[in-house]
């Protein structure tokens, strides 16, 4: 699909589809929602039951959950074994093009960002030695998941009305058995519809406020 480079009101940019007429990320701040929603709600809450993680990330596109997850493994004692789906992998040659350098500070951290997007698909490679990297390039509807695995899921598909495939009771029964025990679900989205499917699937729910720009955000429990 072919994608336009944006700012968003943090500094960071992402990436807008014009066939979707969606953004990879919210344009109120890409970098500010990543850290919101999926590393502070997500990462750090499974953190404090455990010294190791496994994420499933559902949409690798430009890498910034990865490369955030990835900081925190510098920062702190702790590890992550990183899984994450893509069904349309973009070229490093994009990723150059957004100038991560503009708005990541950390030049450690920005050493690994080529790293995360050149790795071979479909094998783990280990990053470092606190954080490992499985890219998956598939599509989540088919693609087999290990049971009671995962601690942590970062649910950042494209938004429901965007791409419903993926929003769907079937998948979120999918997701709830991937997941751990005690395990949460993060996801940018609160609709109705989302959280019902969650219930459906047997999640226990709870709103936590949103990123700049919204009012909500979801996490979900096993």
């Amino acid at each position: 699909m072919k994608t336009e480079i944006r700012p968003t009101k943090d500094g960071s940019v992402t990436l807008y589809v014009p066939e979707l007429d969606e953004h990879y990320h919210s344009i109120n701040g890409a970098l500010q929602e990543s850290m919101h929603v999926f590393i502070r709600a997500g990462l750090e809450y499974v953190w404090h039951n455990q010294l190791e993680a496994t994420v499933l990330e559902i949409g690798f596109g430009t890498g910034l959950n990865a490369l955030l997850t990835l900081e925190q493994t510098l920062l702190n004692a702790q590890k992550v074994f990183y899984h994450t789906l893509e069904k349309y992998p973009l070229l490093p040659t994009l990723i150059d093009q957004m100038h991560f350098e503009q708005f990541i500070f950390n030049k450690q951290l920005l050493h690994f960002l080529p790293t995360l997007h050149t790795t071979p698909w479909n094998e783990p490679v280990t990053i470092t030695p606190a954080f490992t990297l499985l890219k998956s390039e598939t599509d989540l509807r088919t693609y087999l998941l290990p049971p009671d695995y995962y601690s942590v899921i970062y649910f950042d598909a494209f938004a429901p009305e965007k791409q419903p495939e993926l929003w769907t009771d079937a998948i979120f029964e999918k997701l709830y058995t991937a997941l751990q025990p005690n395990g949460c679900l993060v996801s940018y989205c609160a609709k109705g519809s989302f959280k019902r499917s969650l219930k459906a699937a047997g999640f226990i729910i709870e709103a936590l406020p949103g990123p700049a720009g919204k009012r909500e955000m979801t996490r979900a429990f096993k």
